[in-house]
């Protein structure tokens, strides 16, 4: 597989871009385009932005921008988010796993919907397009991590299906969500604090998956995709 059907893999899987007819007619392994997540971000990011990039920094750009943002993923990571809040009310691991492919959303789930979309709107009124691309670059390296880290929670499903990337895919995915911090926050302390608080909401959900579930799902690396961008978002406003 070239690295530039690896890079529309990662936009295919991570968007609704329809650009599934670029790729070859063979099954392609997800963990060998796990490199690319964060450039997929970058993208979503830019093309998410263009409310902010037209009408400046408000609350009105940002929520059409985080709108813009769930529609052209198909809120894929609100509803990963959502069943993953969702399992932490099940009585034991099978338990939490039949909560988390249920379509219903419950009460943890509605709330962590909520706010992760107030933090997500409030931060990019004060920052801009340019934040919103480095963190959703930057978000996109935590599933990386994960699948990398953790072993499946289940025997089917996307999280056991995606395979694990290879060392070289985890350190260039990380290099580039780095880079993008660098280049898109308003400072190098404000980029420095939001590598730090991605890696705490990598850390956090990495337990957390291993305490409720084992390993991670579909669901999980989902989740670690829209809390690193949300802790990323907040660390750069928080010295904006």
């Amino acid at each position: 597989m070239s690295r530039s059907h690896q890079i529309v893999l990662a936009l295919v899987f991570l968007t609704r871009l329809p650009l599934g007819r670029l790729l070859p007619p063979e099954v392609l392994p997800l963990s060998r385009a796990a490199w690319a997540f964060p450039l997929a971000g970058a993208v979503l990011g830019l093309l998410a932005g263009v409310p902010l990039w037209i009408m400046g920094t408000g609350l009105l750009p940002a929520a059409l921008s985080v709108a813009l943002a769930v529609w052209l993923t198909g809120a894929l990571h609100e509803d990963a988010l959502a069943d993953f809040a969702d399992a932490g009310g099940g009585r034991d691991r099978a338990d939490r796993l039949r909560i988390m492919r249920e379509s219903t959303i419950g009460s943890y789930g509605a709330a962590a919907l909520v706010a992760t979309g107030l933090v997500r709107v409030a931060a990019l009124a004060a920052l801009g397009p340019l934040a919103l691309i480095a963190a959703a670059a930057a978000g996109r390296v935590a599933p990386v991590m994960l699948m990398r880290a953790l072993p499946p929670a289940r025997s089917d499903g996307l999280g056991q299906g995606a395979g694990q990337p290879s060392r070289r895919a985890v350190v260039a995915a990380t290099l580039t969500g780095v880079l993008a911090l660098l280049l898109g926050a308003p400072g190098p302390g404000a980029a420095a604090l939001a590598m730090a608080l991605i890696g705490l909401s990598v850390l956090a959900v990495s337990r957390r998956a291993c305490r409720l579930l084992g390993g991670q799902t579909g669901d999980v690396l989902g989740a670690s995709v829209l809390l690193a961008e949300c802790a990323a978002l907040v660390g750069m406003a928080a010295l904006t």
